[in-house]
């Protein structure tokens, strides 16, 4: 159509949105692997911060309890988000 490309795409077969929904499950997992990353990464330097007298022991801890508040917060959403969007994949 002049500007514009039209592709028809089939319907989805039930075998194929059973492994969309895997796939979206295993991001959902890549996901939450990442923010326990970032989580491990920041309690770190909050313990080094915490040796090297820069802050109390204290503030490292009410530091490390909001961080991990912080963190399940995200894996809760990102899970969630994923269970909703397998949802949405395997509905007709």
């Amino acid at each position: 159509n002049g500007e514009s490309v039209i592709i028809n795409v089939p319907p989805l077969t039930e075998e194929r949105r059973k492994e969309l929904s895997k796939v979206a499950k295993q991001k959902v997992e890549q996901s939450s692997i990442a923010i326990r990353n970032i989580r491990r990464s920041i309690i770190d330097e909050i313990k080094s911060d915490e040796k090297n007298s820069s802050i109390s022991q204290d503030e490292s801890k009410r530091m490390q309890q909001d961080v991990q508040k912080v963190t399940d917060t995200f894996i809760s959403n990102m899970n969630n988000a994923g269970e909703n969007k397998q949802q949405d994949i395997l509905s007709i």
